[in-house]
């Protein structure tokens, strides 16, 4: 007899739809399948049951000063670099202008030399016949012809300037006394020059000098007058005639 073979397989029923993770041999159990929303509940339930430790607040304090420190210093370094950056670029494009030449030295200069002013005019100028009183009683007056004078005694006198003895063409002195062993008044012309600046007396043994005053008819007409007194003993021994500056011109001695 031939044995009977067995029946074929047929499809297989469907079975549960696998829905959970599989095992070692392949079959998911769909019992063991975790749910999100467990998964987050027990979650919530860990972080409830968590009590958290102290703020580090001086660490965070302390990293958070380094590091503006850092980006302080950062900063700084990067503004001098632009400055010294600018300020080279100013440089560059201002020109550099010479130093202008030191002027040159001028030698000291020795103070200028002046020359001593002449000595001051001492001659009165009065109006033709103006009387002047000139001392010891006397007075003395200018004419255009020459000199008058009177004494105490009210005694006149006259001295013309064109007498035959007078020569106007060069420096001279005349001269005329009146007194006695108590003093004298002395006169006399001077003519020959424009530039007369005085007249002197010389008197007595140890030639004593005594100045004259002298008067002059305006516009200085080349002449004047010279008078002077002298006390008792005060004999003249020569009278001289100097210009402005000082130089002798004339001497008339007695």
């Amino acid at each position: 007899m031939n044995p009977t073979p067995p029946p074929e397989p047929g499809p297989s029923a469907p079975g549960p739809a696998a829905t959970g993770p599989a095992d070692a041999t392949g079959v998911t159990d769909a019992a063991d399948a975790p749910d999100t929303t467990d998964v987050r509940a027990a979650f919530a339930r860990a972080a409830f049951d968590v009590t958290p430790g102290p703020v580090p607040l001086a660490a965070v304090r302390r990293a958070g000063r380094a590091r503006r420190r850092r980006r302080t210093a950062a900063l700084s370094a990067v503004s001098v670099l632009g400055a010294a950056a600018a300020v080279a670029a100013v440089v560059a494009l201002v020109p550099v202008r010479p130093s202008p030449p030191e002027p040159a030295r001028v030698a000291a200069r020795p103070p200028a030399v002046r020359p001593s002013p002449a000595a001051p005019d001492r001659i009165r100028t009065v109006r033709p016949g103006e009387r002047v009183e000139a001392g010891r009683g006397f007075t003395v007056w200018l004419t255009a012809d020459g000199k008058h004078w009177r004494d105490p005694d009210g005694l006149e006198n006259f001295r013309g300037v064109s007498d035959g003895n007078i020569d106007r063409a060069a420096p001279g002195v005349s001269y005329q006394s009146e007194g006695g062993p108590e003093g004298a008044f002395h006169s006399g012309l001077y003519y020959g020059t424009t530039a007369a600046g005085r007249v002197e007396l010389t008197t007595g043994p140890e030639g004593r000098t005594v100045l004259a005053t002298l008067l002059a008819l305006p516009g200085r007409p080349g002449w004047g007058v010279w008078y002077a007194s002298t006390g008792p003993g005060g004999g003249v021994t020569a009278v001289t005639l100097y210009d402005r500056a000082g130089a002798r011109l004339a001497t008339l001695e007695n």
